[in-house]
């Protein structure tokens, strides 16, 4: 019954209810006779019942027409009974329906009197069938609702609770009298209420049902652990469509949904070490790839990383600071949001020491990861560097804490710091399993990069030890050079430049590379540059001192270079030059545009048995000569005629020598390039020399 039904019902003014009912389902009708028997009532439904309309029964003796000649003294007796007694009789009796066939119904017979004292007799009946038919149907409903393992409900237009059945009653942990009468706000307070009863007001507004929605949460049957329910929302309405309320009917998945969230996330976990794989340990640089491990475990494993590796390890120093406090450098530091946890973390490069009584001094000292579920103010005093680092971690709501180490080689280079503060679940065991499989794989990445960048630095301190220092006073000539090794992390190679002053004011000019990278290939350079120095001082052509040059290399090994040399003569304004396989120079007339110099032919150092061709050219006052490398050149995207006439145009508009170096190495270096630079620029000047 609608609401305002119901008021106008309870006001006395009576109700127009649609039909729809149970009467209507059964079919119940009335027939009234006489004290003689004789049918003077018969109700619509009646037809329905026994099949003869008003007009055919009106004014009959029902026994003649409704019961069969065998049945017809037990009906005239029980008419007598009811009819001198007042008793009221109910029971199934063989009714002969119009079709010929006798059918039982059911009947309830009670005596009526009228205002005159005259006595008639009421029958109320309905068909046995249809009967029966509904109490079956009602009987295996209220077992279906009873002994269902699902949770049902039925809720009225206000949604309060009409029906729970036992299933639900131990879902919610409370009675089904501790719910009728209330709404589920009053009920499932551990819930986001506020949505289930939204929901449910919609599907009995609009007739569409809701199925299988998930809800997770806690209700006073377990109020200390989440539980997963598929809910299932539908309006019930009559055989006419009344709206009789909505129902809801509740099935606990939680053991399916705890086996999705964890396989969802083992999938987690696999693409983080997959994303992992790709992106830590990219380059051969520590302090990289200690921030890429950092970038990968946030947000994904933790809300804060902190990256941070012992500075005996970046020393190479074994067994340094075995007992006592540990010197760690912050490396990497990654964040999900910001938090004024980031001001309790040491900023990236700081250098720390670090007590021993510190959760990551423990990790590293033990070789073993550190786990705090769930974090005390205790323990922050043993994660944070200091009490005022402490507050601030609590202030950010950290609450759980993990250190693993970042062992490679059975050598423990440094830790990983990971804390929670929104991510409102704890660290676990699975979490360590992961984070040790990620600190594994990038400290194997940075114990390569440490010991790379050792061997790089003393590479490139062993190459910068070989070449030339500030030139001396030159005759006739200004000089401007820069060495500049290769930007990304690979071995230096054997780029060098050399300016050797010579007899008669005359100068050499050298730049040379030696094929191959690291200290090999330095030691090399210093060798030929030696050698070069000496062959110089005997004042040899430079044909002749590429000669002398190709068959020392060819005697180091392996070796092979390449290398230019020139003489030049400030009293002549000349200067003689020869190439050994190496890039061309470029000359730069004063006043007149730049060009390539084509010059001989020339095999690399170290072939065996090579000729070289001296050329002469001319280098007046204001003449520049450009010697270099071909790491200023060559990239892996251009082709080496393209670069060449870059080279040239950017030299087309150079300024003052040493400004023309810096710009050449800024517009032309590549940033993958894996090659050193050298760069020789010299330029004739007008002055007085010393004549011979």
């Amino acid at each position: 019954m609608r609401d305002s039904e119901a008021e106008s019902t309870a006001d006395g003014l009576g109700a127009t209810v649609p039909p729809g009912g149970l009467m209507d389902l059964l079919g119940v009708c009335a027939v009234v006779l006489d004290h003689s028997g004789r049918i003077v009532l018969w109700s619509p439904q009646a037809e329905e019942v026994f099949g003869y309309t008003a007009k055919e029964a009106l004014g009959r003796y029902a026994a003649h027409l409704l019961v069969d000649q065998r049945h017809r003294d037990m009906a005239a007796g029980l008419f007598a009974e009811v009819m001198s007694t007042g008793t009221s009789w109910a029971g199934a009796f063989p009714v002969r329906h119009k079709d010929g066939v006798n059918r039982l119904v059911e009947f309830r017979n009670m005596r009526l009197l009228d205002e005159g004292g005259e006595v008639y007799a009421l029958g109320i009946a309905a068909g046995r069938q249809v009967l029966h038919r509904m109490e079956t149907g009602l009987a295996l409903c209220e077992k279906l609702v009873s002994q269902s393992p699902m949770g049902v409900a039925l809720l009225d237009h206000e949604l309060r609770y009409l029906l729970v059945n036992p299933a639900l009653e131990r879902i919610n942990g409370l009675s089904a009298a501790d719910h009728i009468g209330r709404h589920p706000r009053d009920i499932l307070t551990f819930l986001d209420v506020e949505t289930i009863e939204s929901c449910l007001r919609e599907v009995l507004a609009t007739g569409t049902p809701v199925i299988d929605r998930y809800v997770v949460g806690r209700t006073p049957a377990d109020p200390d652990h989440d539980h997963a329910w598929s809910v299932s929302y539908y309006r019930l309405e009559g055989a006419h469509g009344q709206v009789m309320g909505v129902a809801n009917s509740v099935v606990d998945i939680t053991e399916r949904h705890r086996a999705e969230a964890e396989a969802e996330r083992g999938r987690r976990r696999l693409a983080l070490l997959a994303t992992a794989a790709a992106s830590v340990g990219t380059t051969l640089e520590v302090e990289r790839t200690a921030q890429e491990l950092a970038d990968v475990m946030v947000p994904d494993l933790a809300d804060s990383a902190a990256v941070d590796i012992l500075d005996s390890a970046l020393e190479l120093r074994h067994g340094a600071d075995r007992d006592g406090p540990r010197r760690f450098r912050a490396l990497g530091l990654a964040r999900a949001y910001p938090s004024e946890a980031a001001l309790a973390a040491d900023q990236l490069g700081d250098l720390a020491s670090y007590r021993a009584d510190r959760l990551i001094t423990r990790c590293v000292r033990t070789g073993r990861p550190v786990l705090v579920p769930d974090v005390s103010a205790a323990d922050l005093e043993h994660i944070a560097r200091d009490p005022d680092a402490a507050r601030l971690l609590a202030r950010s709501g950290v609450h759980s804490y993990l250190a693993v180490p970042l062992t490679a080689h059975q050598e423990v280079l440094g830790a990983v710091d990971l804390v929670r503060a929104r991510n409102t679940e704890p660290f676990d065991d699975d979490d360590v399993l992961l984070a040790g499989e990620l600190a594994h794989r990038a400290a194997i990445a940075i114990d390569n990069a440490r010991w790379h960048q050792s061997i790089r630095l003393t590479a490139e301190t062993l190459q910068r030890s070989l070449l030339p220092g500030p030139p001396p006073p030159l005759h006739g000539l200004d000089i401007a050079s820069r060495y500049q090794p290769a930007q990304i992390s690979c071995a230096v190679g054997g780029d060098w430049y050399d300016v050797i002053p010579l007899d008669g004011d005359r100068t050499a000019l050298v730049v040379g590379d030696v094929m191959g990278h690291g200290i090999d290939a330095a030691a090399t350079m210093g060798r030929l540059r030696t050698a070069t120095q000496a062959f110089a001082d005997l004042a040899m052509p430079p044909d002749e001192v590429l000669r002398h040059l190709d068959t020392t290399t060819a005697r180091l090994e392996t070796h092979i270079a390449t290398c230019v040399y020139a003489v030049y003569d400030p009293h002549r304004h000349t200067c003689h030059i020869a190439n050994a396989g190496h890039m061309p120079p470029v000359l730069i007339p004063h006043g007149g545009p730049p060009r390539l110099l084509t010059l001989p032919e020339g095999t690399p150092l170290g072939v065996g048995h090579a000729q070289y061709r001296t050329i002469e050219l001319e280098l007046r006052p204001g003449d520049r000569l450009v010697l270099y490398t071909d790491g200023l050149v060559e990239t892996r995207h251009h082709t080496i005629d393209e670069r060449l006439d870059e080279l040239l145009r950017l030299l087309g508009h150079s300024g003052p020598l040493q400004a023309t170096c810096t710009h050449l190495l800024e517009a032309l270096r590549d940033g993958d390039t894996t090659d050193d630079i050298a760069l020789l620029i010299a330029q004739a000047r007008t002055e007085d020399v010393r004549r011979v």
